[in-house]
């Protein structure tokens, strides 16, 4: 177990490599120059857009800029806010837990909602059960997150008032934000959750329990529901990432705090150190999600640490 952690690991540092990369060329290869960029609207003289150039280390050769980046971020100093003068760190760790709540809420939702559509149309396949089941889900995958955000205030707290529209903290404004997540994930789980259990149906080995007579509560505790877990672990854990990176449209329309709203704002101002920071923790923490999915696989299926 140990040795196949200690592959995995091996395997995201090339990944992690390339993110620090594309993080870094993301304030430098934008057309023009950043410390302009940032202080022209302001009106700021040539002296001073010189002064912020060499404090960012933007008079230095590219290679220069890449290895100061890489050698600040892994001591720990992410950089300052040009806007507020805060540091990145201290900024991102102060909205991680609103998208950490919101990311985790929805994914609880999505989880629900797809895991039962998902067996229930297995276990009833080829019936109207099956059918209005994936129709559920069909449903959930088509609707763009920023409508389904905006029927279910329209409809559950505009017309029915039983909601907040917007706002931060409570579980009442929760609520909202996190069904518009999790309702569009949750389609696509109940479609590969019963997929991956007519899948394991199939197999000679639930056959066999079947024919020696076994309970079919038993056969399905056993045998289908851990195998047929491994497809939708895999789901699970880029859905995680994916929230983390995508609440940001949520986090806009109902008008809370988080990681989202901090990069928008970020880009909005042009405060880029902010911006490099927001994206490439969310980056670390997706790939550390991929190592956990990894992890969990080896564990439902000990035959892939083998492979």
């Amino acid at each position: 177990m140990l040795r196949y952690l200690f592959d995995r690991i091996l395997i995201s540092i090339p990944t992690l490599f390339l993110v620090s990369v594309m993080v870094f060329g993301i304030l430098y290869l934008l057309p023009g120059d950043p410390a302009t960029l940032m202080l022209v609207e302001t009106g700021a003289s040539a002296e001073a857009i010189a002064k912020l150039r060499t404090e960012l280390g933007l008079d230095q050769p590219a290679h220069i800029q890449y290895l100061n980046f890489v050698g600040n971020v892994l001591q720990g100093d992410w950089g300052r806010s040009v806007r507020t003068n805060q540091l990145v760190i201290d900024m991102i760790l102060q909205q991680l837990p609103a998208t950490l709540e919101l990311t985790f809420a929805s994914m609880l939702i999505a989880i629900t909602i797809g895991c039962s559509l998902g067996f229930i149309a297995a276990v009833r396949h080829n019936t109207w059960v099956d059918t209005t089941s994936m129709m559920l889900g069909l449903a959930g995958i088509s609707m763009p997150i920023f409508w389904s955000s905006l029927m279910l205030i329209f409809f559950f707290a505009v017309r029915l008032g039983w909601f907040p529209a917007t706002g931060q903290g409570g579980f009442e404004r929760l609520i909202l934000p996190a069904t518009a997540l999790g309702i569009t994930y949750a389609g696509l789980t109940s479609r590969l959750v019963r997929s991956g259990v007519l899948e394991v149906l199939r197999q000679d080995y639930v056959r066999t329990a079947n024919a020696k007579g076994l309970p079919k509560r038993a056969v399905f505790v056993r045998h289908v529901f851990r195998n047929a877990l491994i497809p939708v672990v895999t789901i699970i854990g880029l859905q995680i990432g994916n929230l983390l990176g995508g609440t940001v449209i949520v986090e806009t329309i109902f008008a809370r705090q988080g990681l989202g709203t901090l990069t928008l704002n970020a880009i909005l101002f042009k405060d880029f150190k902010v911006v490099q920071g927001a994206v490439l923790f969310i980056a670390v923490i997706y790939m550390l999600v991929n190592l956990l999915v990894d992890v969990t696989y080896s564990i439902l299926d000990p035959r892939i640490r083998e492979r």
